[in-house]
């Protein structure tokens, strides 16, 4: 709908009450409604989530289509993220918004700083999607206020061309609002509780959830030790719950990603049902590291199963978890995937130990030959020491190829001293392409960063501190942030405006006319910013 029609619809509405509505504006009211969009969360999600297959489907005729997103811990970094990429790349397309459970724990818990362990209250994920749809739409509702007053002063000036060109971007604006991948951890609970807290993710505007295979209570961090997974049955059941959630809610398309953990949980904390040799329940259990016995020879309180025709004692920790065979990750990792694409989910997340294109790619191949269309989002988590697994990558290649490798210490690559060598720039090279030799070798449609907003504002917060504390004093804000946002076009240097100051000062203009006592006068201070 254009702007022109939204006016002539606003003003249809107000028409019935001229004798009442005293001062109630067609066009100030339609360009309220272009700056609101999105009335409810269930509004954005069924938007984004026809976004997310729409891209998906792309990805499956084309890899090169593959998408990305960047984790966000509060709806500042998110809106200021979407801004960035609408001002560098033009368009939003393929760049979503990830929010991660461990910032969630780290960051927004009312416990303080937490480790990814679901102990942080599960109302604060679906708070933190309702606060960063909130500055999204504050973001639009920014951008459009500005193409408003731009678009009212070409008028003024009797400019012809430049109000068609401010029209035509205001009917051809593309909204900050995009897909957010939501974490919602394993669950928080039983699939009945996954279910209730899957209805406030989609409530607050999520189209695309994300949960694991690890046990609920026992839930640990992808990149730490001590991970225990559930028998397919107990996963699958949250994934239905989700899926139930979604067609409640009427976002039919709704995208659920299934997160195996298997490759690096070597325990489970229960022995899965069997109904008949070879069904899925045998499957999980034939991966456990059982020994025979004898009849004659059992122990108090031992566990045992039968397989083959044979006793079987599963190995058992003091804690009461019991162990996998060693080597059998992989496997597992497959078998997972197989069954979760099988049972209502979309894409898949394999949590592995480091970022090997081979590796991955072998899985999904894997994967493939039951599910062809099969597709991963994977994590590029900080947790990797990137500069190390790719330099130690070409260091291995060099040596299968028979290339000389006596000038590096494989063990010290990280060093500085091979940034400038031939070997350094050959990781460095592959680094910068990983995304999209993934997407293209290993099935990758979307490619996130867990937690890259957490390191940017530790590091940028210190370099602040080390220079404003130190001898630069106000030199070192000035210098390397405010002159730099001045220089760069950083939006939020008018940092009022930011902050909605701008709008209210429409808003004030359309309730009281003249007699709007506005912030945005001569002696406001962000002036000095003007272009």
């Amino acid at each position: 709908m254009t702007y022109h029609s939204k006016i002539v619809e606003a003003g249809k509405a107000i028409a019935p009450f001229s004798q009442t509505w005293d001062g109630i504006e067609p066009e100030s009211v339609a360009r309220m409604r272009l700056q609101n969009r999105f009335h409810t969360g269930l509004d954005i999600a069924r938007y984004t989530a026809k976004i997310m297959r729409a891209d998906m489907a792309a990805y499956d005729a084309d890899p090169a289509n593959y998408t990305q997103s960047l984790g966000c811990w509060h709806g500042f970094i998110g809106q200021q993220k979407m801004i960035s990429i609408k001002k560098h790349f033009g368009t939003t397309k393929g760049r979503y918004l990830y929010l991660s459970g461990w910032m969630v724990a780290a960051l927004r818990s009312e416990f303080g700083p937490l480790p990814d362990q679901s102990m942080h209250e599960k109302t604060s994920v679906p708070a933190l999607i309702e606060e960063l749809y909130t500055f999204l739409k504050q973001a639009d509702a920014r951008e459009l206020g500005m193409l408003f007053r731009d678009l009212d002063a070409a008028k003024a000036a009797g400019d012809a061309v430049n109000t068609h060109r401010l029209l035509h971007k205001i009917d051809e604006f593309e909204t900050h609002v995009v897909p957010i991948i939501a974490d919602i951890d394993a669950g928080f609970g039983n699939a009945e509780a996954t279910y209730l807290l899957a209805k406030k993710f989609i409530e607050a505007g999520a189209c695309c959830i994300q949960i694991e295979n690890q046990v609920s209570d026992e839930k640990q961090c992808g990149h730490q030790d001590g991970k225990v997974t559930v028998p397919h049955e107990d996963f699958l059941a949250k994934i239905r719950a989700v899926r139930y959630a979604f067609m409640e809610l009427g976002v039919d398309d709704g995208v659920i990603v299934a997160r195996t953990d298997s490759l690096g949980a070597g325990l489970t904390k229960q022995i899965a049902f069997v109904k008949e040799p070879g069904d899925i329940g045998d499957q999980y259990n034939s991966f456990l590291d059982c020994e025979e016995v004898d009849a004659a020879n059992l122990g108090h309180g031992d566990v045992l199963i039968s397989r083959d025709g044979k006793l079987m004692r599963p190995r058992r920790l003091p804690s009461n978890l019991y162990q996998f065979r060693a080597g059998t990750g992989e496997d597992r990792c497959v078998l997972d995937c197989i069954t979760s694409l099988q049972n209502g989910a979309d894409l898949l997340w394999i949590e592995t130990e480091k970022p090997h294109i081979g590796q991955i790619g072998g899985m999904v191949d894997r994967i493939r030959e039951v599910i062809p269309n099969a597709k991963l989002v994977y994590n590029n988590s900080p947790s990797f020491n990137w500069t190390l697994n790719f330099r130690q990558q070409v260091f291995d290649a060099w040596q299968a190829e028979g290339r000389d490798t006596s000038a590096y210490d494989r063990a010290k690559l990280m060093s500085v001293d091979y940034d400038g060598t031939e070997l350094g720039v050959e990781a460095d090279e592959r680094i910068r392409t990983f995304q999209r030799d993934a997407a293209a070798q290993a099935g990758i449609f979307h490619h996130l960063i867990t937690l890259p907003t957490y390191h940017t504002a530790a590091l940028s917060t210190d370099n602040l501190a080390k220079r404003y504390f130190g001898e630069e004093g106000m030199l070192g804000y000035v210098k390397q942030v405010q002159r730099e946002e001045i220089r760069q076009g950083i939006a939020c240097v008018k940092h009022q405006n930011m902050a909605g100051s701008d709008i209210g000062d429409d808003h004030k203009e359309y309730f009281a006319g003249e007699a709007a006592l506005k912030a945005g006068g001569a002696h406001n201070t962000m002036n000095q910013f003007a272009a």
